[in-house]
């Protein structure tokens, strides 16, 4: 008996599998022009224009993070300069995409590459065919990207992760790509899980995972999530500007010493100006301020838990699902792990790289509409505070004062935890993905929208570290990249325009009949086929003719009369439907799989079932389409937000650069830039040099550390140094008897900062490698307070 159960439900699985194809059709019918059709389309577009948006967010932001990183560096150089030390800077790592912005930012808006010059790059056909069948595998076989991931550096993540997160599987809401995305997502957890020998480590440290992580949480879903639970909270917090509700008994006392200095003008005998942290907490003053304020603080972060484990539904699937193999591969790697350990886990994902960034900086999450002022700011970062230890266990060895809010951990520990493990309590699409690779092979229209560099960057990093992702000469990626070749190199960003890139496989033969391949591959008749197809037209018909539908007598639907008044419609394309459902509900019946006598009984319920559901899902679709308006608005504001921050920091380093180069002796002086966006400029820039120094000179001392001009010719170069604008310096080689330099380099001395912060030593003038820590001195020894 068990015997023949299991074929049978294999049968049923397989058929549902085949039904829901035929569903999926029925929603997303471009032929159809009712209300679902039309709602269906809003949606469409909309997920659409925020997918390409949210990428173009990110884009901002790795250029604003670049400038504020620029900004660093040639504060700290001046700083530096300024003491006698080594030229040496201490700002944030740039990554490898990143100096290639340096180039052009300054002088190109964020949107260049949507404005090719007319010298643009191009693909031909070859390249273009080659590269579409490299997308096509990375998308498809996301265990390649997860390799690439968990091989990269830290400092070339971003520029993958833009790729990955917003071109790759770039279409945030299309269930396909989010499925294998996610697949990447278990591969490099996987993997992540097996390489960490330490649990107390796991997820907490900044890797490319966890960067990766935290990236996945910022699209489109994510983000209309996080409005929709924290931003009430979060304004309604900020309107109490002057509500200070510090509770660290040091700050207090500090500020109390400031009051009474200022009301006094002196501090009493009894009240001495600095203290320890237990003579702070021990004092009457302090701890009768600290005491309200504990109770408000709960409150306030009591709202915030209310609200979010009263909203698990609301949460991402995707973010679910990550939760999800969090605790799945915690319980398979460590068997003996306590539940708590496991919560603190999904957690540290949940909380602190979802929830706690955007409670700490709700502006940059789009949360509020300004920068929040300093009460509020601090209000919040201790209600994250309060949160993150609640979902972990809780430490106070570096701020013991936080342990005066443990009732509060106390009280919501257990709650949380049953909602860390609620939140992984969501079912698998391995089924549905595999009906969605299926559908992927029989279309057409295949592709994704990606830039120049995001091409040739991938490429790169494949090739680099193809060892590692492709061992095997005969796997298909090694194939498709020794066909490539070496990797393009990045193009400036003006010409880094968008292409639109079809994909698809030489491996993988186009299906031009679905129905036929889930036949073949399932346990499916000719007759299931027929079957749902009729159906299927059926429920085309109707919802192409509900005003005639309407008018029929009460009671249940005559199918036979649908069909006759779609064969007799004055539409076409109707009367082609009619007459072809017409023929296969005969043919149905005389296969005896439905019954013309009691009125296709059978058919009717299912199709009826069909239309509630397409009926509810349009409401569905109506109440989605109005939450992503608002996030839609909301990222919008964003990129606005963004652009102005870029344009006062592009305004900042040109300041910069200016004023550490401005000489105070010189009558003329140099105008100051504006942080606004205008820039005043001198009348007249400076031009400084040029300095000669010979061949020998920088050999003997060390400038040059190698060369390939040939020993006999020597002597008869030389090199002149010069600035022709602050900041900005230019070395030319020359050969005695030519007026034309044999090779040129212009820069900034930023660009010399950041090659000496990454222990680049070399700067390549092409026929010499020039020492970039000689030079560095070398310019501030030539042109002072110009560096």
């Amino acid at each position: 008996m068990t015997t023949a159960s299991a074929p049978a439900s294999a049968r049923k699985r397989d058929r549902a599998s085949v039904t829901a194809m035929y569903s999926m059709a029925a929603e997303q019918d471009v032929q159809v022009q009712d209300d679902l059709a039309r709602a269906q389309k809003r949606l469409r577009d909309l997920k659409a224009r925020i997918s390409a948006q949210s990428k173009k967010n990110f884009i901002l932001e790795r250029d604003v993070r670049f400038l504020d990183a620029r900004i660093a560096l040639l504060i700290q150089d001046r700083i530096t300069a300024l003491a006698s030390a080594s030229a040496s800077a201490s700002a944030s790592t740039a990554t490898a995409d990143e100096r290639l912005v340096v180039q052009t930012l300054d002088a190109h808006d964020p949107d260049a590459a949507d404005a090719p010059s007319p010298a643009e790059h191009t693909l031909d056909d070859r390249h273009r065919r080659a590269y579409a069948n490299l997308f096509y595998l990375l998308q498809a076989e996301p265990r390649h990207v997860a390799g690439l991931v968990r091989t990269v550096a830290l400092g070339e993540i971003d520029t993958l992760l833009q790729t990955v997160m917003f071109t790759l599987y770039g279409n945030q809401y299309e269930s396909r790509e989010e499925h294998l995305l996610l697949t990447m997502f278990q591969s490099v957890l996987s993997a992540q899980f097996e390489t960490t020998p330490d649990f107390g480590s796991l997820l907490r440290a900044n890797t490319p995972v966890s960067r990766m992580m935290t990236t996945y949480t910022r699209r489109g879903p994510g983000q209309a999530y996080l409005k929709r639970v924290l931003a009430g909270k979060i304004n309604a917090l900020m309107e109490g500007k002057e509500v200070n509700l510090e509770v660290n008994p040091l700050k207090v006392y500090e500020q109390m010493v400031q009051q009474v200095m200022a009301e006094r003008g002196h501090l009493p005998d009894d009240t001495p100006g600095s203290v320890t942290q237990d003579q702070a907490a021990a004092h009457p003053v302090v701890r009768a301020t600290i005491t309200p304020r504990l109770r408000t603080l709960m409150d306030l972060a009591q709202g915030f838990v209310d609200e979010i484990l009263g909203n698990v539904e609301q949460v991402p699937y995707g973010i679910r699902w990550i939760c999800k193999q969090i605790r799945s591969l915690t319980r398979r790697k460590y068997p003996d792990v306590t539940d708590l350990a496991i919560c603190s886990l999904i957690g540290a994902f949940f909380f602190l790289r979802f929830i706690n960034p955007a409670i700490v900086t709700p502006q940059a999450y789009m949360l509020i509409d300004s920068t929040p002022a300093k009460h509020p700011r601090r209000t919040l970062t201790l209600v994250a505070k309060m949160l993150q230890n609640t979902a972990n266990k809780p430490t106070y060895a570096k701020e013991a004062y936080m342990g005066a809010l443990n009732p509060f951990v106390e009280r919501n520990k257990t709650r949380i935890n049953a909602f860390l493990h609620q939140l992984c309590e969501v079912g698998d699409f391995y089924d549905s993905l595999e009906l969605d690779q299926y559908m992927a092979l029989s279309k057409k229209d295949l592709s994704i929208n990606i830039t120049l560099n995001e091409l040739y960057n991938t490429h790169a990093l494949l090739a680099q570290h193809i060892d590692v992702l492709s061992p095997n000469d005969r796997h298909h990626l090694r194939v498709l990249l020794d066909e490539l070749g070496p990797a393009p190199a990045q193009v400036p960003r003006n010409q880094n325009r968008a292409i639109d890139l079809p994909l698809y496989s030489r491996w993988e033969t186009p299906i031009q009949d679905i129905t036929t391949a889930l036949m073949s591959e399932n346990n499916v008749t000719q007759n299931d086929i027929l079957y749902m197809e009729t159906k299927a037209i059926l429920v085309h018909i109707i919802r192409s003719m509900p005003h005639v539908v309407a008018k029929e007598e009460p009671g249940p639907i005559d199918l036979a009369s649908v069909a006759e008044r779609a064969a007799t419609a004055k539409d076409a394309m109707l009367v082609r439907k009619g007459i072809k459902v017409k023929e296969m509900m005969r043919e149905l019946a005389e296969l005896g799989v439905i019954d013309r006598a009691d009125g296709f009984d059978l058919m009717r319920e299912e199709v009826v079932a069909e239309l509630q559901h397409l009926g509810s899902l349009r409401e569905i679709i109506v109440e989605e389409t109005a939450s992503l308006e608002a996030v839609y608005k909301t990222i919008g504001d964003h990129n606005v937000y963004l652009r102005s921050q870029l344009e006062q920091y592009k305004a900042y380093l040109q300041n910069v650069r200016i004023n550490s180069a401005k000489d105070p002796k010189a009558s003329s002086g140099v105008g100051v830039v504006s942080v606004g966006g205008k820039e005043m400029r001198p009348a007249k820039a400076i031009a400084l040099g040029p300095h000669k120094f010979t061949y020998a000179q920088w050999e003997r001392d060390g400038t040059i550390v190698e060369s390939n001009v040939p020993e006999n010719r020597r002597q008869n170069v030389f090199f002149l140094l010069s600035s022709p604008t602050p900041g900005t310096f230019v070395i030319a080689m020359h050969f005695k008897g030519r007026d034309k330099p044999i090779v040129e380099m212009d820069f900034k001395i930023d660009d010399l900062l950041e090659k000496q912060k990454e222990s680049h030593t070399s700067l390549d003038l092409e026929y010499v490698q020039l020492h970039v820590t000689k030079i560095l001195a070398l310019l501030n020894k030539l042109f002072g307070r110009r560096r």
